[in-house]
């Protein structure tokens, strides 16, 4: 998920996005890492608007620079 992009753009901390959404850092920290890839409907509909974000741009795949372009 490109949550932690969307959230540097946004200015946010962890802390701070998480207080907005209703979860833990910890959560938040999970779900930008990918330990935890799932939210429940509500968390996901708050986390969308506090980073004022589509589907499409928090499911869409980020680069990883430590995969090679072929």
């Amino acid at each position: 998920m490109a949550i932690n992009e969307r959230r540097m753009q946004a200015g946010l901390s962890v802390a701070q996005l998480a207080a907005l959404v209703g979860v833990t850092a910890s959560y938040i920290r999970k779900l930008e890492t990918g330990v935890r890839e799932c939210m429940g409907p509500g968390s996901y509909t708050r986390l969308r608007a506090a980073l004022s974000a589509t589907d499409d741009e928090l499911l869409a795949p980020t680069e990883d620079p430590a995969i090679e372009k072929e």
